[in-house]
């Protein structure tokens, strides 16, 4: 039988930016022994918090898995995709690499194509902190008066990255194509940085005084 720690990291896997609430309710103890657990993870580098702002009040606490996390699990995925890789790039050239990557992340945006339509830059903003969440990705969106910053602070194709970095073009194609919006790559965590940083730009149309 499963142990509550193995239970709690499996919805981490399944559910990256989890609230103690979520694991909790997926758990079945409560929330005192959640936090307990999580502490003690977050010390031997399993899990990390990040704040989420979620309307009035302070933020709250979601949790992720490390890649020391992820570790713990089977990666015989990752070996499974890694070849399948090769294979693709011995038979491909390296754009037509990218462009794939980035046809997978155009159609994961295209099933929102609906919501979006009429939508300002803020509305669409936020859908795609709901989008990139859902995808495994842990984000923090800051606005000042000519941009948006956005971050993201995990990443669910890390390991693959690690070998084959053109999988960024999957995320770029995907905040591209739901903000209908340019967006400029600033830092890569392939690229020798602790994060992804994107800029785009506010229209003068978008700007609030």
């Amino acid at each position: 039988m499963k142990s509550t720690r193995e239970k709690i990291m499996r919805r981490l896997l399944d559910f990256p930016g989890s609230t103690i609430n979520d694991l909790a309710l997926a758990v079945g103890i409560n929330g005192i022994s959640i936090r307990h657990h999580l502490t003690a993870m977050e010390a031997e580098n399993l899990v990390y918090s990040a704040e989420e702002r979620h309307g009035v009040g302070r933020p709250r606490l979601t949790y992720t898995l490390t890649n020391k996390g992820f570790e713990q699990f089977p990666t015989n995925y990752i070996r499974f995709t890694n070849r399948l890789l090769k294979i693709l790039k011995d038979r491909m050239t390296a754009d037509e690499i990218i462009q794939l990557f980035g046809e997978i992340g155009t159609s994961i945006a295209y099933a929102y194509k609906d919501e979006l339509i009429g939508k300002s830059l803020d509305n669409r903003i936020q859908t795609l902190k709901s989008v990139l969440k859902k995808e495994g990705f842990i984000t923090e969106v800051y606005k000042n008066k000519d941009k948006y910053i956005l971050t993201t602070l995990s990443c669910p194709y890390y390991q693959i990255g690690l070998d084959h970095p053109e999988i960024c073009a999957c995320e770029s194609n995907i905040i591209q194509s739901i903000l209908a919006s340019p967006v400029e790559n600033v830092t890569c965590i392939f690229k020798d940085a602790d994060r992804c940083t994107y800029y785009i730009p506010i229209e003068s149309n978008e700007v609030q005084e």
